[in-house]
């Protein structure tokens, strides 16, 4: 069914002759929901290729993309694969420092950007990338080149021209490079052809449970694999896509779209229930009651009827009476949240499963295209805790030091300009090292049990794996993040970054002057109320794992104050040297 579709334009090519839809991308402009049909795409993407060829575009130059989610992104990358040349989609949260290394090591052509903000980000580095020749907008801005500028360059060129480049365009070319973010070091260039993203897709069709008349709501950046991918596989499976507002207006857009299907990172789910608790708190009497007997009951969920009768039938009543308004904030829709990029709480994937909003948690990495396990409702394919099944036509094995390793069409052709770095991670078999440490549960389900870079070893001589020990710890309430510490020292410790919003309510409960942040984490009733939330996790772990002293830090992690990359994983290097007093005042 699928033998047509080896390059990433086939993909749309695919779709217009399968599911013609109308509403193929849309996105809110003005207050209004405007649709762009599969044919208005594939015309702006063959002017795309035109004005390219014009502007003498060949194949292999690069061409940079830094933008929210929008339609005009998807015809831009159509087009510029269509003509051999390679997308370079960056994040916009990162430096204008980042900004340089990338143009410069991509050696970009041109670049698009869709506001004020990221032009003057690029326009201020320009003059120090030699091969950037200009600089184009998606939004009408003073002072700038709009796209439609652009899209007139192509005037005068035919279909024919772009045809026969296509013609000459293997599934093997490469399609795009993309930067990982890094926790550590300057950003790598992963290498992607047509077959490594297109290979990815159609492995990940059998596990998507919608249809040609689902919805699927784009919130995730684009410019990271993970969404990109699932665009793709949204293509040619011909699911609707809707794309977001913003990160802000998600709960609002999720009402008004209805999709069946959209992505997550663990981060935004923690975020989502810890907002329905706080909410939950808030009730009285009967209402209270029931709402956290409905929680407890969720904590408890196992798929496929495992807990019996008797459960499934106070979990009826929960769905009916307490879950079902979760289900309605999230559109009422919902068959599935794809969640990736980090590690999953099995805690919050029960309650949510309970709720009967369903998670399917995978597992990859950019160099994977990415998908390289998938878990699933159907063919009881999921299993709570790990992230899922390995998906067709992919190999997945575990080294001798539990490291897990990649074989497959998805996976990168290599680093960009780093053939060394490349020879790291990659085999002259074509088996990736991924860098992290799993092991196969029933011998069908992969578990992630830490990143091998990040497990340590106390003076003691004891292994301490932190991911795991983290996702526990932000089970509680008072704890927005935390980063275990502790390499080459007695014991391990944390610093801890409160929930203030959740603290600040509970400080009025109990009577106590919140103030700012920073007089909140020094109050001694708020240290000692967090240290007895820490006791009571530590449980859970071996003697020599559980963390023995914390400092609190006043403010949130995020992307902006460089603590978190891109993909909102922690920068454990970053933080280290960021919060060094605090490490010496621990193990002092």
């Amino acid at each position: 069914m699928y033998d047509h579709v080896k390059r990433l334009f086939d993909i749309p090519r695919h779709q217009q002759k399968a599911y013609p839809q109308k509403d193929a991308f849309t996105a809110k402009i003005n207050g209004k929901w405007e649709p762009t049909s599969i044919d208005t795409m594939l015309s702006e993407a063959m002017q795309v290729s035109k004005s390219l060829l014009k502007l003498g575009i060949e194949k292999g130059d690069k061409i940079g993309l830094i933008s929210n989610n929008r339609p005009e992104w998807i015809s831009m990358d159509c087009g510029i694969l269509q003509v051999g040349a390679v997308d370079v989609p960056i994040y916009p949260t990162i430096s204008a420092e980042d900004y340089k290394y990338i143009f410069n090591d991509a050696e970009l052509k041109y670049c698009f950007v869709s506001d004020m903000e990221l032009f003057e980000k690029v326009n201020s580095i320009k003059d120090q990338v030699p091969s950037l020749k200009h600089i184009y907008s998606f939004e009408q801005l003073e002072g700038v080149d709009h796209w439609t500028k652009f899209l007139a360059e192509g005037e005068g060129k035919e279909d024919a021209e772009v045809e026969s480049i296509m013609n000459s365009i293997s599934e093997n070319d490469l399609a795009t490079l993309i930067y990982t973010s890094g926790t550590t070091g300057v950003p790598k260039g992963v290498m992607l052809s047509h077959k490594n993203l297109v290979s990815n897709a159609l492995s990940c069709i059998e596990r998507l449970p919608v249809d040609s008349n689902g919805k699927s709501l784009s919130f995730l950046p684009i410019c990271h694999v993970y969404e990109r991918m699932l665009i793709y596989l949204y293509m040619i499976t011909g699911v609707s896509v809707y794309f977001a507002e913003s990160m802000e207006t998600i709960g609002d857009n999720l009402r008004e779209i209805k999709p069946e299907v959209f992505t997550a990172v663990p981060r935004l789910l923690e975020k989502v229930y810890d907002k329905i608790v706080a909410k939950g708190s808030e009730l009285t009497g009967i209402k209270k009651v029931l709402f956290f007997w409905a929680l407890s009951l969720g904590e408890k969920y196992e798929p496929y009827g495992a807990n019996g009768a008797w459960y499934e039938f106070q979990l009826s009543i929960a769905r009916k009476i307490i879950f079902s308004k979760w289900k309605e904030a999230l559109g009422g829709n919902v068959l599935a949240v794809a969640s990736g990029s980090a590690a999953l709480s099995p805690r919050l994937a029960r309650v949510f499963l309970a709720a009967g909003v369903p998670i399917m948690e995978g597992y990859g990495l950019t160099e994977t295209s990415p998908v390289a396990t998938v878990n699933a409702w159907h063919d009881k394919g999921l299993m709570l805790g790990s992230v899922g099944r390995i998906i067709d036509g992919v190999e997945v094995k575990i080294a001798a030091d539990g490291e897990i390793l990649i074989k497959g069409p998805n996976v990168m052709q290599g680093y960009y300009n780093q053939p060394e770095k490349t020879k790291e991670v990659l085999t002259s078999d074509g088996w990736f090292s991924t860098g992290d440490i799993g092991e196969f549960i029933g011998d069908r389900f992969l578990k992630i049990t830490d990143r091998k870079k990040e497990i340590f070893k106390t003076s003691g001589g004891k292994y301490i794996a932190p991911q795991p020990m983290e996702n526990k710890f932000k089970e509680s309430r008072f704890i927005e993040q935390i980063m275990v510490i502790g390499e080459s020292q007695k014991h391990p410790a944390a610093y801890v970054v409160p929930n203030f919003e959740f603290l600040k309510d509970w400080c009025v409960r109990k009577g106590i002057d919140f103030g700012s942040n920073s007089a909140a984490i020094k109050n001694e009733k708020v240290i000692a109320r967090i240290k007895k939330e820490i006791d009571k996790l530590n449980e859970g772990f071996g003697s020599w794992e559980q963390v023995k002293k914390f400092e609190l830090v006043d403010s949130t992690w995020s992307v902006e104050t460089k603590e978190l990359t891109p993909t909102l994983k922690l920068k454990r290097k970053f933080i280290m040297e960021k919060y060094k007093d605090l490490f010496e005042k621990i193990y002092a």
